[in-house]
């Protein structure tokens, strides 16, 4: 991930909002972003694809939270990212492991609880961190990690590190009172933090309509006077841009950002939800006009940048990996009963 220069944040023109801060344009990606975004975000999809069949296989048990169908906000902001920021999200992580560069390996051998895993195969599909890759979870807890998030940029302030702290979480999530708490301190102490909301309409299965007073999240920080603006989080471009200009802001001293993410998810909250409060329709509408994967697609063909033979080939490289990733899962040995009790404890 490389390195980019520290700049100051760019001002809101006419029409943003109360916040000091505009969404921008959508970036204007190169040839090499266009694809690395493609193969970034089609890992994902086909890493999410197959651990839902081994959870229908019964390799992964307990709760498992697909990521498919908003695969755009991860890469984007990763994308954006300097070395050494950090990343924290709720339990739809799996995604956010990879645009991480955490390996696929580790990533589903946790899911099915094998020693390989990230965290020894004692944490599963919510609990993995990698202190290497500056992930900090996957929580369990809604809103929990919020406030990690906003402690971690406190780390950052104190040491003057320069660093900023992606902190993940859903529209449901943000009607939970510690997420206001996290807000008023991040703001108070000009935390470097980018509050990252993915709105994908309907939380644990309610529509954002029927639960909340306020639907436009971005402006849930005016009170704390923290700045935010909405982005269409199906066009990783549009979410690079956002990102560029939020990570600046924050990196600089101005203090958090929160950034509304419209985005989707194509499955249900969990394995186990069969989504009925939505339409098959409402579903097959986003996959065929907004689908995330498909728009880069389109574009690279457009720009005669690939061949629809050299994106297969992309994404039969991407399928090996993943099959490669589903086997070791499935044949990594458990961990020892010796095991139950270690990790849970530091010893100072």
């Amino acid at each position: 991930m490389a390195t980019r220069a520290r700049k100051a944040p760019a001002k809101s023109k006419a029409g943003a909002n109360k916040g000091g801060l505009s969404a921008p344009k959508p970036a204007e990606f190169t040839k090499d972003e266009e694809l690395t975004a493609y193969r970034d975000m089609l890992l994902i999809r086909r890493f999410e694809e197959k651990a839902g069949q081994l959870y229908g296989m019964g390799f992964i048990g307990g709760f498992c939270h697909l990521y498919i169908g908003q695969e755009a906000v991860v890469t984007g902001i990763s994308m954006a990212m300097e070395d050494g920021d950090q990343t924290i999200t709720t339990y739809r992580d799996h995604g956010h492991m990879l645009a991480m560069d955490m390996e696929s390996r580790g990533v589903m051998a946790e899911l099915t609880g094998r020693r390989g895993g990230y965290s020894k195969g004692k944490g599963g599909s919510m609990h993995m961190f990698s202190k290497e890759k500056n992930f900090y979870g996957g929580h369990g807890i809604v809103g929990a990690n919020v406030s990690l998030g906003a402690g971690i940029a406190f780390a950052n302030k104190y040491r003057d590190n320069g660093k900023v702290c992606c902190t993940y979480f859903g529209d449901g999530a943000a009607n939970q009172g510690q997420v206001y708490e996290s807000f008023n301190m991040a703001s108070l102490w000009k935390l470097p933090v980018v509050f990252v909301i993915e709105n994908n309409r309907y939380a644990m299965g309610t529509s954002v309509a029927r639960s909340s007073a306020e639907t436009d999240f971005s402006q849930r920080g005016v009170s704390f006077k923290i700045p935010g603006f909405q982005v269409d989080g199906m066009d990783v471009r549009a979410v690079k841009a956002a990102a560029d200009l939020a990570l600046g802001h924050a990196r600089s001293g101005e203090g958090p950002v929160i950034v509304e993410m419209m985005t989707y998810r194509y499955r249900g909250h969990s394995m186990s939800d069969p989504a009925k409060y939505r339409t098959k329709d409402e579903v097959q509408k986003m996959r065929s006009e907004r689908d995330p994967i498909e728009q880069v697609k389109a574009r690279v063909i457009e720009q005669k940048w690939a061949t629809e033979d050299e994106l297969k080939a992309i994404d039969k490289e991407v399928r090996a990996i993943v099959a490669d990733a589903a086997e070791f899962a499935q044949n990594d040995p458990e961990p020892d009963v010796s095991e139950l009790y270690t990790d849970i404890l530091l010893e100072a």
